[in-house]
Formats: C-alpha cells, structure tokens, sequence
C-alpha cells in the first residue's frame, strides 16, 4: 500500500520507518521547502499541481500535524481516503469546537469563557478568579499563541501579544500532574489504549514523559479510556489521538486538549511497548488488525531540545535508545528522543537521570510518585 503523509517533519519520518517492515511505501507532501524526514518519496509545494501528484501516488492520507487547512483535506477526501477526517481535524484545530465537544461527551474540563476582546477577556478574568490561561482557539502548539494573567489588568497586554480574534480563557487548575492517553481506532471501530502517560513541559514544549505509572490504578485508567473512547467514536475516528489531561488533588481527569496524530508523548512506545503508536496509527488506516499496546516494562522519554549530545556517551549508557530526526540545531527546536526502559522505577529514575546529565542545558528529572 502506498501511504501518502501530509508534512515531512520527524513524525512523517518515524511514521514511515514503522511502515516499511509492513511492506508499505510512502510519498509525503511537504507545504513548505525544508522537509526533514529523510525518508520515501518527498514532494514540496503548495501549489495545485503539486498537489495533485500527491494524490495520484498515494492510496490512503494521513498527516503528521493538525494546523492543515479542512478545505485542502475535504478536497482530497473526493478522492483519496483521508485518516483521520477532516472532521476531526475541525474540531480538533479549534479550541472552542473541542471544548463545545468535550461538554457534550460529557468530559470534564476546567472552567472556560470564550472572549472577542481585550474588555471581555479582562472581564473573563474576573469573574473565573485569576491567575487564567488565555489562549487562542486556532494555531496555538507548544506553548504559542497563549499568555498566563496574574491580574485583570494584564488583559490588554495579553490579549495584544497574542494577537486572535478569539481567545479561549481557561480557570487555573490545581493539578498534581499533567497526564495524558494515546488510542488507536481501527476502520472497523475496534479501540485500544496505552497506558497513561505523565508529562512534564517547560515553557510549553514537552521535556520527558513515563510511562506506565506506578500509582495509576484500573478505575483512573479506564475512566480515561472511557473519555478517549467517546471521542473515537463520535467522531468516527480512524487513527492515533492523543488526549491531555490535568489530573487534580482530588484525583478527577480534567482534559485539556486533544490531537488528531501520532504524539510526542507517545514516543515512549517505540521501545516501550508491544507495538508503538506509528505502527498503530499505519494499522489503522491500512484496515489492518491493530496490534498489542501493553507496556513490555518501564519508559523514560526524553525529548532532546535545541542542541544534541554526544551520541555516542549516551549510547554507552544502559537501557538508551536514541532516535534523532536529522534536523539542524535551534532554540527550542525537538532534535530528537532518547527512550530509557528499565525494569523497576528506580532504576528507571538513575538511568534518565544518566542521560539528561549528558545533555546540554543539563536538567532534573522528578517524579514524585506519592503526591497522588
């Protein structure tokens, strides 16, 4: 089968290494001019003739990011399959539709207004009780295009830097730990989920995730299967979706957003579970059986951030896998990932800690297992 990959970042790349012991081959469309993933056939451009090669080369699309416009998905919808849809994409590339969803599916969220103004977001402010996270409802990833207000009176800079029409403004949440929950959907509606995942971020870009948790028990686990469930099933998902959580004192899930792909902090699965996500994701759209998405021991994942290490002293390292995605060095640019397995938490903990000693910018890795 021939897979065609809207984007050709680091995600298109692993998504393609996963597919070519399935025997599937790969043309992915780059929009812009510096396509990174190093892998299948890559085309570059916008334009309408670009385009329609794509599609006469592929079976089936995917893509590797949500920021694409509907209109090109729909378009190619006419002819092509496209996994996951175009709806989803809609949704899930809103702020304000997805949170309209989440309530419907009766998903708990923090408390939200939706504000067109600086007046009203000033107003939002107030009245849900600061410090608030603004965001807007379109575009935002990694941290962009969002801005914390400690006052009221920091709405008319805030809504100025952001720079949207629309802001969604969000309650702070007093949470323990931000977890999250990757699902695979097959064509013929079977789901699976991987274990629950905690993150930590740092200025918005995701820093290390592990997986499985020691203090996760059966009713948390399929209370969050239960919420990704519903998602993949209204929106007759076909794919990999990853939903955010903030996990509170009081031990409720409150989502925080979803995303339509295969996701960073699913990376841990390449090594650390039975089948990862991209081989999932490929399944799926492929119409194949999905496979076994049990952990097979303990993952650290580190994401590597604006300047590489030494590959060949974290290689050394014991339970290190590297997985650099052949892009240039920049600030505050994902370069690549470093999956740690270890048998028990505590040797899971030395070896990560190991390995981020080895990094530039050298950081701590804390996880406190006893605060939920």
């Amino acid at each position: 089968m021939q897979i065609g990959i809207l984007g050709a970042g680091q995600l298109g790349r692993m998504m393609a290494l996963a597919g070519l012991p399935l025997g599937q081959q790969f043309t992915l469309l780059d929009p812009g001019s510096a396509p990174s993933a190093g892998i299948g056939d890559i085309l570059t451009g916008s334009d309408d003739t670009t385009l329609e090669d794509f599609i006469a080369r592929v079976d089936v699309v995917t893509y590797e990011f949500e920021h694409l416009p509907v209109a090109l998905l729909e378009r190619i919808e006419q002819v092509k399959p496209v996994y996951p849809s175009s709806r989803a994409i809609a949704v899930c590339q809103h702020r304000a539709r997805e949170k309209a969803l989440f309530s419907k599916l009766g998903i708990p969220t923090p408390e939200y207004r939706l504000v067109d103004s600086a007046e009203a977001l000033e107003a939002a402010a107030r009245e849900l009780g600061c410090p608030v996270v603004a965001k807007s409802t379109t575009e935002g990833y990694d941290g962009k295009g969002q801005a914390v207000l400690r006052t009221p009176e920091q709405a008319a800079s805030a809504w100025e830097e952001i720079g949207h029409a629309e802001l969604v403004v969000e309650a702070f949440v007093d949470f323990v730990r931000e977890v999250s929950l990757i699902a695979v959907r097959g064509r013929d509606g079977e789901v699976r989920s991987y274990p629950i995942t905690q993150n930590q971020h740092e200025e918005g870009i995701l820093r290390y995730s592990v997986a499985p948790l020691p203090d996760v028990d059966a009713k948390l686990q399929s209370t969050a299967d239960g919420y990704i469930q519903a998602l993949l099933n209204e929106l007759d998902y076909v794919g990999v979706l990853s939903l955010e959580l903030f996990q509170t004192r009081d031990g409720r899930l409150l989502a925080n957003e979803m995303a339509p792909r295969v996701h960073n902090s699913g990376h841990w699965t390449m090594n650390g579970a039975v089948t990862s996500q991209f081989e999932n994701h490929l399944r799926a759209i492929a119409g194949l059986p999905l496979g076994d998405t049990s952990a097979r021991g303990l993952t650290c994942m580190v994401n590597v951030i604006g300047e590489e290490g030494d590959s060949a002293a974290l290689l050394a390292l014991e339970g290190v896998h590297l997985h650099r995605y052949g892009k240039a060095p920049r600030a505050g640019r994902k370069l690549a990932h470093i999956n740690v397995v270890a048998d028990d938490y505590a040797t899971l903990m030395q070896r990560a800690r190991a390995v981020t000693a080895l990094l530039p910018g050298a950081f701590e890795i804390t996880m406190q297992w006893d605060n939920v």
